[in-house]
């Protein structure tokens, strides 16, 4: 039986006590018991013994490898067939982390076991494009990033002079030559030694890059194969790559997603219907939020997703009755509604609101003549299924009109329209939707359009509340949480018999001005409230909306515990006895329609648990 033994001259006390320490942990009391331990094992290499301690043992992680490979360890053949019996798929090689049935492996009989090519790895290489000094293997205790993948490691090959640190896994050469479907001409590797801007992304590359010679492009190997076309949850429409922009051709080149700038120079995708671009990285970055579009060359037909372009329509008006001059649609039918909706612009002196995101009716809605059904044309035209870029679940989500939901993003209850996943069963009412829709939005409380930052942090400049994700103003860092967004421009309080309009500047500099007529303290003149300009009233938001400002009354709900229909309602004046618990019935609660019936309950006494 030949041994080697690695010769250890006097360079590392330090070293050997450690080593000697370890040993001692796994319960060897001597060096011939430590010998007797190893006589049967392959003859490992300086690196792999550095490696088995690395594993078993913290206090060497910051060890120096120059120190390590002093260390006097003796390893020898192994011809035994121990490890027959072992489930080798159940157990993985230390340093990869593979099954070790898949390679030739040995192990130290205590936990660690290497496949034969982990073992042979080199403590020093020489590279191509770092020519200035050879890569050292050794414990990243900088946690520099690697040059070629951004991810820190622990074990790397690294110059310490120059910062210069590479993955194991990073170093094996890539292929010289790349073809792919989405381009026309192969792409050729081209070893660099500065970074470059990748043509198809716009981001940074390091050392080595891809090239197409005859279209004079430069990319990562990752970027060759993006999807031509896509159908992202980021937009209604599908959106398809191009490696450079005609700045003509688009409204704006602000990513729809991040807003910051994609420069027409590099790649990006676009939607040529809607002049609009996102950075590749914005969209292409989580797999679950797109779905590729593939096309079929030969017979010049695209392959559909069901999930994103379904052979069903998708259209929430199935029939348009009458159509203006102008092409408008003027009486549809839609499919939440039994009877035909007209088209108005004059809005009556009593208030209304739609009953799709349950805000005051404004300018452009349909209606019904036989019943009190009111949508804004905007919400009539929303989808049956639609994808959000803030919904997880990859499926798409349902238009429904449930009888009363809570809404996942701003909790409160509603029995308007919402989106709903059927994977999570998770609502989104339509207010939300509406609010965090890519692209500019306005409000009458600020001058400027607004964008929905989704990492902003700060406060909210309606309500003065910190905020996690706004919509926000670039030109005046304006910012405005979802929920003050969404705010119904005019409500009704029993404090005054005119409707109150939501107000965004207190104009009054008397302080004795500041005050809420219904909680009867102080408030914040910098932030929003609701105002009568004929009686001088004014309030909180919260103490006029109060718990529940989008449940529509006078809408029937759905139950089994009365015999008669039951429908929305709150008492301003007369407030009659619950006939469950006998209080007077102050907030919302649900009476009896039918003439004759006296049957009142409080909400939260018949509410589900989880609508309460």
């Amino acid at each position: 039986m030949e041994t080697e033994t690695v010769a250890a001259p006097d360079v590392g006390r330090r070293c050997r006590l450690q080593v000697l320490a370890v040993w001692s942990d796994l319960g060897f009391t001597s060096t011939r018991n430590v010998l007797r331990h190893l006589r049967k094992l392959i003859t490992l290499s300086t690196a792999t013994i550095l490696l088995f301690f690395c594993k078993i043992h913290p206090i060497l992680h910051g060890a120096d490898f120059k120190e390590l490979e002093h260390v006097p360890l003796i390893c020898n053949q192994n011809d035994d067939k121990e490890s027959e019996d072992i489930h080798l798929d159940s157990r993985t090689c230390s340093w990869c982390v593979e099954p070790l049935a898949n390679y030739a492996y040995f192990s130290l009989g205590c936990g660690f076991n290497l496949h034969k090519k982990c073992a042979e790895i080199p403590l020093k290489i020489n590279l191509m494009w770092h020519r200035k000094h050879p890569l050292v293997l050794q414990f990243n205790s900088e946690h520099f990033s690697c040059k070629i993948c951004p991810n820190p490691d622990r074990l790397v090959y690294c110059c310490s002079l120059c910062e210069f640190v590479v993955h194991i896994e990073c170093i094996p050469t890539p292929p010289n030559v790349i073809e792919d479907k989405g381009h026309e001409h192969t792409f050729t590797l081209f070893w660099r030694r500065s970074s470059f801007i990748c043509d198809a992304c716009g981001v940074e590359g390091n050392y080595f890059a891809y090239i197409c010679s005859i279209c004079s492009i430069m990319v990562h190997k990752k970027c060759i194969s993006l999807p031509r076309i896509i159908k992202s949850k980021w937009h209604d429409h599908p959106i398809s790559h191009t490696y450079f922009l005609q700045e003509e051709d688009f409204k704006s080149l602000d990513c729809m997603s991040c807003h910051e700038s994609v420069n027409p120079e590099h790649g990006g995708y676009s939607c040529s219907d809607c002049n609009i671009v996102f950075h590749v990285n914005c969209v292409a970055k989580d797999k679950d939020s797109y779905f590729v579009i593939l096309q079929e060359e030969e017979d010049g037909k695209s392959s559909k997703s069901l999930e994103l372009l379904p052979e069903v329509s998708i259209d929430s008006i199935t029939g348009v009755i009458e159509r203006n001059n102008a092409g408008e649609a003027t009486k549809i039918k839609h499919f939440k509604h039994a009877h035909n909706l007209t088209i108005s612009d004059k809005i009556s002196e009593c208030e209304k609101c739609c009953d799709g995101c349950m805000l005051p009716v404004s300018t452009s809605f349909y209606h019904c003549s036989e019943c009190d059904f009111f949508l804004h044309k905007a919400c009539a035209e929303f989808p049956k299924m639609k994808h959000v870029w803030h919904h997880s679940c990859r499926q798409p989500l349902i238009l429904v009109s449930d009888n009363v939901l809570r809404c996942n993003n701003c909790c409160y209850l509603s029995n308007g329209y919402a989106y709903k996943c059927d994977e999570c069963g998770k609502h989104i009412c339509l207010r939300c939707v509406i609010a965090l829709t890519p692209g500019a939005l306005t409000c009458q409380g600020h001058q400027h359009s607004l964008l929905y930052f989704e990492h902003y942090k700060g406060l909210c400049n309606a309500c003065g509340v910190d905020t996690q994700g706004a919509l926000f103003c670039k030109v005046c860092t304006f910012a405005l949480n979802i929920i003050c967004f969404s705010l119904p421009t005019t409500a009704r309080d029993k404090c005054d018999e005119h409707l109150l309009a939501l107000t965004y500047h207190d104009d009054n500099n008397y302080w004795k001005c500041h005050y809420c007529d219904i909680f009867e303290e102080r408030r914040d003149p910098s932030h929003w409230f609701y105002h009568c300009a004929t009686c001088d009233t004014s309030a909180h938001i919260n103490c006029v909306l109060g718990q529940y400002p989008f449940i529509k009354l006078g809408r029937i709900y759905e139950q089994v515990f009365h015999q008669h229909p039951l429908t929305f309602v709150k008492k301003i004046y007369d407030y009659p006895d619950c006939l469950e618990c006998g209080e007077p019935c102050e907030d919302l609660a649900l009476e009896c329609a039918k003439s004759g019936c006296n049957y009142i309950v409080h909400w939260k006494g018949v509410a589900p648990f989880d609508l309460q």
